[in-house]
């Protein structure tokens, strides 16, 4: 038999030698979430990402994804690095109002949250066997079917903000999620309440109003989805809209109240890399392929690939265009521009002109 108390209380001691900020377990009938997974399918809520439709209520059946399984062990990790000043939310807000600075997500400023989560999710599995014997189980992080945030709000590590992220009390949302699916039959920690009250920051805050309705996100409007998921052109509707955005987005969670409250890493992976710390727009457009690559090894933002990163810097320089009133900013905007014309993608280089077309527009 399994001393369960022992056990959760093992849990919490090694996982914070892991540097995860809270350890929970959920139960895997997941069977209530499942109507609302159907309906956000049904809506095509998911855009491109055909895997989300063809995995299907895989994501709510943790047995279905790996048999055998009768809990799942949850894990948050606090992302924000540890130099993170106080006024953080204001300093983001005010690179967004700098039209010639690259904004990317701050969780991939660092080294690649899969891997960093996904290696101490096995050593605190391994750790596990110590005290039960061998067992079957496997470890996710963002890397499956897997219903992450239902988990999580099951097993007490936090609750669904109106944004659709988990928020806690003592942490906000700036935090990645892993679990290990295990064969043992363990007691769920308690879930917690939910704490937005009439708050709808984040669904003003968005600047596509992708937040369609409060736990709603419509993947077809997300600036994530645009310059992350999708491979092709992006809709010229949103490029406007995109701003100095090439990676990601963080406008909801800068809204949020709860993020007063967000934790800084221990870690030194979440530190952001030199390149990343205050880009400009037109340093990171140079970079050729060798040195993308180069750059971006270890790091989330290299799975886009050279091409979508240039198609992102393109929509942000035309934005720059636009926006700023400075003529040698203007100028150096369209000759560095202007040296890739000839680029072998054609999204790049329609993106490109549409770019350098925005000079034009009021």
């Amino acid at each position: 038999m399994i001393d369960q108390t022992r056990l959760l209380s093992q849990l919490q001691t090694w996982g914070q030698q892991l540097g995860f900020s809270q350890i929970g377990v959920a139960p895997v009938d997941l069977s209530s979430a499942e109507p609302g997974l159907l309906a956000w399918l049904a809506q095509g809520f998911h855009g491109d990402m055909h895997y989300m439709a063809r995995h299907g209520l895989t994501r709510a059946r943790p047995a279905a994804l790996v048999p055998g399984t009768l809990s799942v062990i949850t894990a948050r990790m606090n992302y924000l690095p540890s130099a993170t000043p106080e006024d953080w939310q204001t300093i983001e807000w005010a690179r967004l109002s700098r039209p010639q600075e690259a904004q990317v997500s701050l969780y991939a400023r660092g080294r690649d949250y899969h891997k960093v989560l996904r290696q101490r999710l096995e050593k605190l599995a391994q750790q596990v066997q110590t005290l039960v014997g061998p067992m079957g189980y496997r470890a996710f992080t963002d890397s499956a079917p897997v219903l992450e945030v239902e988990l999580a709000q099951r097993s007490g590590l936090g609750w669904r903000g109106k944004h659709t992220l988990l928020l806690n009390r003592d942490a906000g949302s700036m935090f990645f999620l892993g679990e290990i699916y295990v064969n043992l039959e363990l007691t769920p920690t308690e879930a917690t309440e939910s704490h937005c009250g009439n708050c709808t920051a984040c669904l003003s805050a968005c600047p596509t109003q992708a937040i369609v309705a409060p736990y709603q996100l419509d993947a077809r409007s997300c600036i994530s989805y645009w310059t992350i998921e999708h491979e092709g052109a992006i809709p010229p509707d949103f490029r406007p809209l995109m701003g100095n955005r090439i990676y990601g987005c963080d406008d909801c969670q800068l809204a949020c109240p709860w993020n007063k409250y967000a934790q800084r890493s221990p870690l030194p992976d979440f530190d952001p890399r030199e390149g990343l710390k205050a880009p400009s727009l037109i340093a990171l457009w140079q970079w050729d392929e060798a040195q993308f690559l180069r750059y971006t090894e270890g790091s989330a933002i290299r799975r886009i690939g050279h091409e979508r990163w240039l198609r992102n810097l393109a929509v942000a320089m035309g934005n720059a265009l636009r926006e700023t009133q400075i003529a040698a900013v203007k100028n150096e905007l369209r000759h560095a521009l202007a040296q890739r014309s000839d680029h072998a993608s054609p999204v790049v280089r329609e993106h490109l002109q549409w770019a350098l077309a925005q000079e034009a527009v009021d």
